[in-house]
């Protein structure tokens, strides 16, 4: 007999097993008929909540973003914490970094799905980009940063740090260092900041052992 689910959980169900199913075989090479053969259900009520393949992930996109805007939260609204460190981590905790992300980042990283990673960049930079601000206004109270365009300045460094840490690039080892290096300086140009002000605080959090 089918299970009757109310609507909440079905949708997470239906994300979660897609999910799966995408890192297992690649989101290419899954169709919606092995999304319902493994959950189950009929068509209708998988179009009940998505319209097609394309909008469950934009479902799974929704999800990761609302999990990096969590974590990005918890370290900038932290005031115990130095804002130096704050800083550090913010950036660090706006990265994806597991399975499930690194799969969506390959599919939007593809020539075809260019739409897809502009959206997903702007949704992604209008969640988390307050928090930034809030941690720079706080560095700017206690004189360790100075800025007249704290938006703009967040959304230059989102968009550097996007393209400096994408986890889809393998990087060699010593041109990943010199772009962290790179980023770090820029930072600390963009923010007005004494030069290796931020080094001590970024370089540990980025190789950290």
């Amino acid at each position: 007999m089918r299970v009757v689910k109310e609507g909440k959980e079905r949708r997470k169900e239906i994300l979660d097993v897609s999910e799966r199913l995408f890192c297992v075989n690649g989101y290419d090479n899954t169709s919606t008929n092995d999304i319902l053969a493994e959950i189950g259900i009929a068509r209708g009520t998988l179009y009940y909540h998505f319209k097609s393949k394309e909008d469950i992930l934009d479902g799974i996109i929704e999800r990761i973003i609302d999990g990096i805007e969590r974590k990005v939260a918890a370290v900038a609204l932290n005031e115990k914490m130095p804002v130096l460190e704050r800083f550090t981590k913010v950036v660090l905790s706006a990265n994806v970094d597991n399975e499930v992300g690194n799969m969506i980042l390959e599919q939007v990283h593809k020539p075809q799905n260019a739409l897809m990673h502009q959206k997903m960049e702007e949704s992604l930079l209008n969640a988390i980009a307050p928090y930034f601000v809030k941690v720079i206004k706080d560095g700017i109270k206690e004189g360790i940063m100075k800025s007249d365009y704290p938006e703009e300045v967040i959304e230059m460094t989102l968009s550097y740090a996007n393209k400096t840490f994408d986890d889809t690039i393998d990087y060699p080892e010593d041109l990943k260092l010199k772009k962290v290096q790179a980023f770090i300086r820029n930072s600390e140009l963009l923010l007005q900041m004494k030069e290796g002000s931020l080094y001590e605080a970024m370089m540990p959090m980025f190789y950290r052992k």
